[in-house]
């Protein structure tokens, strides 16, 4: 089935109510790889009730989570092809670590690359309290649509990527992820055997089970927080990037930043660049 522009731009996601609890908040920030160090207090904020509890900001890509809509063939995507190429948080008010809230998705744009060359699916989620309606964070995404090009819908507008710096990054982190992490982190809601079962993984093309980008993105958003937040994760106002290549449970992460808030992640066991184009806006 080919996708039908107009039936997907207005393909209806059920609103996603959520009772969000400090468990939720915890759970989420262990998945990401936060409390490594039993002692570091900037991290057991984040992973305690101690501190008080504060939510890493990251926590909005996971929170009101619609599931998988793209495997409902009514929406004429070849869901086996599609790939997580961006994913940004635009964070409107410190986010709760308890509460109702509600999680909005709609298809905000499509873009047609052309016959054998794909689709582009640009995808925004809110995040409200449930009670006051009161805006807490925008997640939007871009869905690369590797098997859907050619289907006659409009060819741009495409969202510009980020332009990083040409010069080396201003500083560096490095974070270790674990081996179980991925199945750590898929308790968040994303239960995609790519990231558990290894004959899933082989059958993609992979040799074992890969890492969530989502989880990735949390990783990242950690790093951040810690350098340019200085552990204060009300600071970060956006955070945007564009996924390069997997992680790999157990393999480190270094996450190279410019003072403008610029970034980008690399896999220090292959040098690979897993994160790319990546912009984020402290105050």
């Amino acid at each position: 089935m080919a996708i039908d522009y107009d039936k997907l731009m207005n393909f209806e996601i059920p609103d996603v109510e959520q009772d969000l609890t400090q468990r939720d908040t915890i759970l989420y920030a262990l998945s990401v790889g936060l409390g490594q160090n039993p002692t570091d207090a900037d991290e057991l904020r984040f992973v305690t009730e101690h501190g008080p509890l504060q939510a890493l900001p990251s926590i909005a890509t996971v929170l009101g989570y619609p599931g998988a809509w793209l495997l409902d063939p009514e929406t004429g995507v070849d869901a086996a092809k599609r790939v997580h190429g961006e994913q940004g948080i635009i964070i409107h008010k410190p986010l709760p670590v308890e509460g109702k809230i509600v999680g909005k998705t709609r298809v905000a744009a499509i873009v047609d690359k052309g016959e054998g060359r794909g689709a582009l699916l640009y995808v925004d989620k809110e995040l409200r309290d449930f009670a006051t309606g009161e805006l807490l964070a925008s997640a939007p995404s871009t869905i690369f649509l590797r098997g859907d090009g050619g289907f006659g819908g409009p060819s741009g507008p495409v969202k510009p990527a980020h332009r990083l710096p040409d010069r080396a990054p201003d500083t560096h982190l490095k974070l270790e992820t674990r081996p179980e992490q991925a199945l750590l982190y898929r308790l968040n809601g994303d239960y995609n055997p790519l990231h558990s079962d290894p004959a899933a993984a082989i059958a993609a093309g992979f040799d074992r089970p890969i890492l969530h980008g989502l989880c990735t993105f949390g990783i990242v958003c950690h790093a951040l927080v810690k350098v340019f937040g200085d552990s204060q994760p009300e600071r970060l106002r956006e955070m945007e990037l564009r996924f390069s290549a997997p992680v790999l449970p157990g393999e480190t992460i270094s996450v190279e930043m410019w003072n403008d808030g610029s970034f980008q992640a690399r896999v220090v066991e292959r040098d690979a660049i897993v994160v790319s184009n990546g912009r984020s806006v402290f105050n």
